[in-house]
């Protein structure tokens, strides 16, 4: 969930941003011909689009700060007896 909740707050924050600039209902594939979807499955993908790619990019950067355990003691030190 250190993953999945951020980047589903994050998804909702982008969608507001990209569809307050992009109609849905003017995009098109590729430049051919427009989109044969509703808009609300315009949101839901995008949406999912959104949330899949944030959710990659939060996983790899937590994977790339974690360190990884050590094989033995980072200072081994002998007590006296």
């Amino acid at each position: 969930m250190a993953i999945a909740w951020p980047a589903f707050v994050m998804a909702g924050v982008m969608e507001a941003l990209v569809f307050a600039v992009v109609d849905p209902g003017d995009l098109t594939w590729f430049g051919a011909e427009r989109m044969d979807l509703s808009r609300q499955a315009v949101y839901t993908l995008s949406f999912l689009i959104f949330w899949g790619v944030i959710s990659l990019a939060s996983s790899i950067s937590l994977a790339l700060a974690t360190l990884p355990d050590a094989l033995g003691p980072a200072h081994p030190r002998k007590w006296p007896q």
